[in-house]
């Protein structure tokens, strides 16, 4: 016999989680004089078992309709708040992206004088879609954004450079495009817009965020024109320019106030020009907001504006292709669906586990037609009592045992075919913008390279993870998707227990990093989309966060470095460059490593494959460092710890013979002038890198510096941007990183500085 006081206490337990999955199935669709007409079963599959197509709605009334609709099945939680408070903001960041070719011209500068012959621009995900940045060049000019002014530096010949214009921009500047002769730039500004509520007689204020698209003719860079405000209410999601043709998101909250909602219209400057047609899914989703994808051609001058707008979760990561653009978010159901579910788990689970005197009773409650839910209800619960009564202990506690590992089993079947990504795609076509089709994949993503389109399949790199009563369960699939977004192909189980740290498709192959203890690097063949296959493996200290071809056969890798620790588990170290080669898909190796200063040395390179540069010809690899030197140091004005730090850019030569070779390390900060302690928002921090012919120029907030390629140690000049330093402005403390219990530095935000 087991504990009597240990096996009531189960048998309480149990009783108790019964009745909770029992009350739960209570709610369900009732008469006008309240009685129970419909399980909840009944109404999850009227509500789920959709047609799942694409709808249109035909007014505004019908938007509202459906969001009220919504709100009553989401039962907490909500579609939106009363008082006419929108659904809130996102409730993480985006992960922001890693990266891809780097777009190269020498002729579409459309720029008077002298241009240079060979230049880099913004290091992109796929040929031919260029995305937004706050650097940006054209083999002669820079356009860079220094806190909320855009700066025009005619950069070439570096001997000559200079400040051409700067134009103070009202709001937040996030990042550009430059076409020839136009600027497009994205700009972020808190607004108090007026709204209507239904018969009212005055507009209520919304404070919310609106989206500024300024384009500029800066056919005279000395002084920019403004031709066009395009904008919206809402959040800049992201951006994409194909040709001349401009490609924007921009995410809004459902705003529901008195009878009346708030839709999406595009405006130029104060004049509406366009209220994009709303699309939706029949199936109800647990959080709504609209995601406006609009386009323009960068020289139109009309007001010429293709807009649509889709009612969906929030917006994740983003992949464009040159005819399509994909959006994925995490998959939220609403609360009406766990109602049920809980119901299926004790019929489906439960019920077959009981005796089979107590699964007769119940069967003939359950089909008495006669009896509402709460009715069904008592009946059940008096024959659960009655059989946990009839039990010795010892049978109650190997029931109740029996139930808890079915249950876990069920839940995490179930939470596998809930934890999944839907993915919209969306062609453009010149301007145009037409919804295609959707689907869903197991897992989460990690960012825009854990996609890619080629041939017509769209592939796509997720991790699984789950949490049950046994613990955690993680594994990373990939998937190949045809045309109509249906998987065509799979390869799941990869790495168990482990992450994806970065991913890159290139052709017919899969190159991934997951992480745990050591670093795998998997080569995957996707040659046959229906047969997707690892090839080969190699395993090694430390992990790439960003992975960029350097070849057909080598690839280079940018994370950190790791090592064990005294307590049995890893550290994380410096900055890690790493060059595989691939030649030998069966067996991949490392040629060659390059480590980069102490634990918490940090690269943006890591997190935006932006401010990597790396051109092959040139055999030039630039990253930005913030590399932590000496010991920690403890502060008594401000009373923590903090450590000296570096902070500049580190210019390699590589080649597959040689590997990485320091040709030399730039810095704008001169004799640590501030501070030699890191701090948050410093503006001598090297951002991006650049280079027009045999110069090499850097960018931070404060400066711009030119230095030779070929002997980076010799600087041409420097030029100081109109960088203005904030007040209070933000100091440094000492803190520990998460991962991996590694000892780094943190910062506090914007604090008073007596």
């Amino acid at each position: 016999m087991k504990n009597t006081n240990f096996a009531d206490g189960i048998y309480i337990c149990v009783l108790v989680f019964l009745g909770i999955l029992l009350v739960s199935c209570q709610v369900g669709v009732t008469d006008k004089d309240g009685k129970a007409t419909t399980s909840v079963k009944d109404a999850k599959v009227a509500q789920f078992e959709s047609t799942q197509e694409l709808k249109k709605f035909s007014s505004a009334q019908e938007v509202l309709d459906y969001i009220k609709d919504s709100q009553a099945n989401a039962q907490y939680g909500g579609i939106f708040y009363g008082g006419g408070v929108g659904i809130g903001r996102e409730m993480a960041a985006m992960a922001e992206s890693a990266a891809a070719p780097m777009a190269k011209s020498a002729d579409s500068s459309g720029s008077a004088g002298v241009s240079a012959a060979d230049y880099s621009k913004t290091n992109i995900q796929v040929e031919g879609v260029d995305e937004a940045d706050f650097v940006k060049n054209d083999g002669k000019y820079i356009y860079t954004l220094t806190q909320n002014k855009l700066v025009i530096v005619d950069a070439f010949p570096a001997e000559d450079a200079k400040i051409l214009s700067e134009t103070k921009i009202d709001g937040r500047p996030r990042d550009m495009f430059v076409n020839k002769d136009r600027l497009a730039l994205f700009v972020e500004r808190d607004g108090e817009v007026p709204v209507f509520a239904q018969y009212d007689y005055i507009p209520r204020p919304r404070y919310t965020s609106v989206i500024h698209v300024y384009v500029y003719d800066i056919s005279d860079r000395e002084d920019p024109e403004l031709v066009k405000d395009y904008n919206l209410n809402g959040y800049y999601i992201e951006s994409r320019m194909i040709d001349d043709y401009v490609y924007f998101i921009v995410r809004d909250d459902v705003y529901y106030y008195a009878q009346s909602i708030d839709l999406p219209v595009i405006k130029q400057a104060s004049t509406a020009i366009a209220r994009p047609d709303i699309y939706y899914f029949d199936n109800p989703e647990y959080n709504y907001n609209f995601n406006t994808v609009a386009s323009f051609n960068i020289f139109d001058e009309n007001d010429d504006v293709n807009a649509k707008t889709f009612m969906m979760g929030y917006s994740n990561a983003i992949y464009a292709s040159q005819d399509n653009l994909y959006i994925t978010y995490q998959k939220n159901l609403p609360y009406v669906y766990y109602e049920s579910h809980n119901e299926d788990r004790f019929y489906d689970v439960v019920k077959p586990l009981l005796p089979a005197d107590a699964r007769e009773k119940i069967d003939e409650i359950k089909a008495d037609g006669s009896l509402d839910s709460y009715e069904k209800w008592q009946e059940i619960s008096e024959v659960l009592e009655e059989m946990y009564n009839s039990m010795d202990e010892e049978e109650k506690y190997e029931l109740v045992k029996d139930i808890e590992e079915a249950i876990n089993e069920y839940e995490l079947k179930r939470e596998e075919e809930r934890a999944k990504t839907v993915i919209h795609k969306i062609n453009i076509d010149k301007g145009s913008i037409e919804y295609d089709a959707k689907g869903e994949v197991p897992g989460y993503l990690l960012n825009q390279f854990s996609m890619d389109e080629h041939e017509d399949y769209f592939r796509i790199a997720t991790t699984l993870e789950l949490y049950g009563n046994r613990g955690q369960i993680m594994h990373n699939n990939v998937y190949v998707l045809d045309d109509e977004l249906k998987i065509a192909g799979k390869l799941e189980g990869i790495a168990p227990d482990e992450r994806i740290y970065s991913t890159r498709f290139i052709g017919d192959r899969l190159y991934m990093v997951t992480f745990k203890r050591i670093d795998p690097l998997f080569v995957i063949d996707l040659s046959s989309p229906q047969n997707p296959k690892i090839l080969g493996e190699l395993k090694i200290p430390g992990f790439s966060d960003y992975l960029h071809p350097y070849d057909e056969d080598h690839i280079i890798g940018v994370g950190k470095e790791t090592e064990g620790n005294e307590w049995g588990g890893i550290s994380v170290k410096g900055i890690k460059l790493a060059l595989f080669d691939v030649s030998d898909v069966e067996k991949p190796k490392q040629l060659d490593q390059y480590t980069i200063g102490e634990a918490g040395t940090d690269s943006e390179a890591l997190r935006e494959h932006k401010a990597f540069l790396f051109d092959k010809n040139r055999n030039l690899l630039v990253i930005p460092v913030t590399e932590v030197k000496g010991k920690q140091i403890y502060d008594p004005k401000y009373g923590y710890y903090r450590q000296r730090y570096w902070q500049g850019a580190y210019v390699f030569d590589l080649t597959a013979e040689d590997g990485f070779e320091l040709n030399g390390k730039i810095t704008h900060n001169d004799d640590y002038e501030e501070t030699d302690y890191y701090y948050y928002g410093s503006p001598n921090a090297v951002r991006r890198s650049l280079y027009m012919d045999d110069v090499l120029y850097t960018i931070s907030e404060g400066k711009i510096k030119m230095n030779e390629l070929e002997d980076v140690s010799k600087e041409i000049k420097e030029i100081k941007l109109p960088y203005e330093k904030p007040y209070p402005y933000p100091v440094p403390y000492y803190g520990t990183t998460v991962e991996g219990g590694s000892v780094g530095i943190a910062t506090a935000g914007p604090a008073v500085v007596e």
